[in-house]
């Protein structure tokens, strides 16, 4: 017998996470404010209900695709929400990227409503997503962690429970500290590549394998030396999740003096109007300001 999903949010990582579910044989109910996002998942067999509330009240498992903590909460909480429709026990998978604190009171506000909550951020984007092989980091409890596997294996290649409430946001932040440092790091040597006249779409080839290789390098070096701005993500998420680091760095007392220096890059995109560029609009940041 096929899963009962609900998605609520079908932008690019709610779309191709529900793709992947239809793919693999799961039944979909989707909800977005945009109805053509909604409307292009319908076209692939998904159906439309009129509410979160009525696409949860459906379901046995609600997947959330949202972009911030209030965003999640309205979905879950607020009018025709999650809340108002969702059976006791639902449990509700949380695929946003959120900051941790604000993780851990949306699960208690879920327990209150006898509904359970996992924090399920993800990294690969939607390229792995639509292959079902995404990294997810969790946070939340052991069972219905368990329970979960049913859907997620569905889309993940690597499933980690890290520990309570929180700690799969935590990782996710961890996890963004590496992404954007690399994500720099390969726009910086694809720069000098070009500069030095070597063919930058060669360089992952060459060093694959060795210590400077990586998934970012694979995916993305030559698609930076094209200036291949195809989207796959966005300079405003990175920024968004840069800002929750700093945040929680400031609350551990860390010095992440790379990650600052990382994150003004990002905000200086952001106020040049391309945050909603993929992250390979990183390469015009080498092209110095307009004369």
């Amino acid at each position: 017998m096929s899963n009962k999903v609900a998605l609520i949010g079908a932008g690019v990582m709610g779309s191709a996470i529900g793709t992947r579910l239809l793919e693999t044989g799961n039944q979909l109910a989707v909800f977005d404010l945009d109805k053509d996002k909604v409307a292009a998942l319908v076209s692939k067999g998904a159906t439309a209900p009129a509410s979160a509330a009525a696409a949860a009240e459906a379901s046995d498992f609600v997947i959330l695709s949202l972009n911030s903590p209030n965003i999640v909460r309205a979905a879950v909480f607020g009018k025709d929400g999650v809340a108002a429709g969702a059976k006791p026990g639902t449990l509700i998978i949380d695929m946003s990227s959120i900051d941790p604190e604000s993780t851990k009171a949306l699960a208690t506000e879920a327990a209150e409503h006898k509904l359970e909550w996992l924090d399920c951020p993800l990294s690969g984007g939607a390229p792995k997503a639509a292959i079902g092989q995404l990294a997810v980091m969790v946070g939340g409890q052991k069972d219905a962690f368990e329970r979960s596997k049913i859907v997620m294996d569905h889309l993940c290649a690597n499933y980690t429970l890290m520990g309570p409430s929180g700690a799969g946001q935590t990782t996710k932040l961890i996890n963004q500290v590496l992404c954007a440092l690399n994500f720099v790091a390969v726009a910086e040597a694809t720069q000098l590549a070009l500069d030095a006249g070597v063919d930058a779409t060669q360089i992952p080839k060459a060093i694959a394998g060795g210590r400077a290789d990586s998934a970012i390098l694979q995916e993305f070096m030559a698609k930076f030396a094209r200036k291949d701005y195809t989207p796959t993500g966005n300079i405003n998420n990175m920024v968004k999740d840069l800002n929750g680091v700093q945040d929680l760095a400031r609350i551990t007392g860390t010095s992440m003096p790379l990650t600052a220096v990382c994150a003004e890059i990002h905000r200086v995109l952001v106020a040049a109007g391309l945050g909603e560029a993929d992250n390979a609009v990183l390469m015009k940041y080498f092209e110095g300001p307009a004369a």
